[in-house]
This record gives C-alpha cells, sequence and structure tokens, in this order.
C-alpha cells in the first residue's frame, strides 16, 4: 500500500507527463481510505471491549450480540464480527454456533493453565527486559507504579484494576519481544476473566507494593530477585482466587454508551 500511495502523491514531470498518469492515484486513495477505516473501527471496538474486561464491568459469560452491538457502536453487524473473531482467537470470547458470542468463562483448569503459563513466560520476559533495560525504560516502569499508588489513594477500583494488568504488558512491551508482548496480553485478559469469575478481592490479588519491589529488583538488575517475585506474585494472584458462579447480565448499553 504504501508504493501506491507514494505513486498518488508524485507529480507528473512538468515536460514528460505520461498519458496515463492522472487515472491511477485515484483508484490507489479509494481502495487505501476505506480499508484504513476499517482497520481503525475494528481496533477501536476491540480496545473498548478489552479496556471493558480489564476493568472488569464485563463479566465472564456475557454475551455479546452481533445486532445489539453493532447498534450501540453504529456499524455493521460484519464489522463486529471481526472484532469476535479476533477476539475468539485469543480465546477472550467464546462461539456458539445458532448462540452466538461470550465473554469466556475459563474453568478452574483454564485458569491453572493460564497461571502455568504465566510462570513460565514472565520470568523469561523480565530477563529480556533486564538485557535490554534503559534509563526510560525504568522510568516508564516507575511512573506506571506511580499511577497505580495514585489509583489506591483515590480507592478508584476500576482503575487499580486495570492498571493492575497493564503493569505486565508493559514490562512486556518494553522487553522489546513482540511475540512475548501480544501473548503477554492474552494471558492478562484471560487472568481478569479469571479474577473477575473467581472473585478475588482486588487489594489482595495484585498488590501495588509487590509491583514496586519488582521494578526496584529490575533496576538493580538482579535477575535471580527479579524471578522470583515475579513467582511469588503470582502465587499470590493465584492463591487469592476463590470459587464463584455468579451469573449476572451486564447492560452492554451502560458499559459502552455510559
Amino acid at each position: 500500500m504504501a508504493v501506491n500511495r507514494m505513486a498518488a502523491h508524485r507529480p507528473a514531470h512538468p515536460h514528460h507527463p505520461h498519458p496515463h498518469a492522472s487515472p491511477m492515484p485515484a483508484p490507489a486513495r479509494k481502495s487505501a481510505t476505506p480499508r484504513a477505516e476499517r482497520e481503525s473501527t475494528v481496533d477501536e471496538i476491540y480496545e473498548r471491549i478489552y479496556i471493558a474486561i480489564l476493568e472488569h464491568r464485563l463479566q465472564p459469560g456475557t454475551k455479546l450480540g452481533e445486532e445489539r452491538m453493532a447498534d450501540i457502536f453504529g456499524v455493521s453487524r460484519a464489522r463486529i464480527r471481526e472484532v469476535l473473531a479476533r477476539l475468539a482467537h485469543e480465546q477472550i470470547v467464546e462461539l456458539y454456533p445458532q448462540r452466538g458470542a461470550y465473554i469466556a468463562k475459563p474453568t478452574t483448569e483454564q485458569a491453572r493453565d493460564v497461571f502455568e503459563a504465566r510462570r513460565l513466560i514472565e520470568p523469561a520476559v523480565m530477563k529480556r527486559l533486564i538485557d535490554t533495560l534503559t534509563p526510560e525504560k525504568v522510568n516508564r516502569l516507575r511512573q506506571h507504579n506511580e499511577l497505580e499508588a495514585d489509583a489506591h489513594r483515590r480507592n478508584d477500583k476500576r482503575a487499580v484494576i486495570r492498571l493492575s494488568g497493564e503493569f505486565h504488558t508493559l514490562a512486556a512491551e518494553l522487553a522489546g519481544n513482540s511475540a512475548l508482548a501480544r501473548s503477554m496480553r492474552e494471558l492478562c485478559m484471560l487472568t481478569c476473566l479469571i479474577i473477575f469469575l473467581y472473585d478475588a478481592p482486588t487489594a489482595q490479588s495484585c498488590r501495588n507494593d509487590e509491583h514496586e519491589r519488582i521494578v526496584d529488583a529490575v533496576a538493580k538488575r538482579d535477575r535471580a530477585k527479579v524471578e522470583q517475585l515475579m513467582l511469588d506474585h503470582l502465587d499470590h494472584i493465584e492463591g487469592s482466587l476463590q470459587l464463584d458462579h455468579s451469573n449476572g447480565e451486564a447492560d452492554l448499553e451502560a458499559i459502552f454508551k455510559g
């Protein structure tokens, strides 16, 4: 697409205009714009759902009806299907023939699998982060810690939950491995659903002071301590889970329009 855009904006030579130069740019512009708009809209809807899950406003088992979602976001059902397919690929949404799409409800076995995966991946993430560490990366992590501390002081539960999950995805992004970052994003989303489903108290499941100790160890490039702190942190989150089969129905209009 980049080549087409360049061609579309390249001025014709003043002395040797090509007889076929003028009709070429218009189709390139026409094909690029709708696609860019489509991708932006799909990404925007995806992010809205992602944040709603991170903030525990969308609970496991909530039905995401195509027609209802299309009406809420003012887009076609086909576009909603794109978003749902993307979320289903990441195991955040479950698709059932003739029934529709539902926010995933991880079983206790799936919850254990998620934490097992995180225990394998996150030490590798932190090792790579330390190997590529810069003062700017340490500052980004400390700034995030400050946001978490402020959310705790204000007792902003939604912000606390969202920022707690985002700490782990931020660390993965700063580590610089896109595959690890993508895996961590999906695992953190599933963890949010698990915490919601099994009712882990926010103050106990992902404490800000544990994140601060992890960042302190990262800043000192203490690989062994960082790994142990992260594993203890994940054990703490998993250990706080309690079985809870709440099945209330979410108000989608209030979540996305409020």
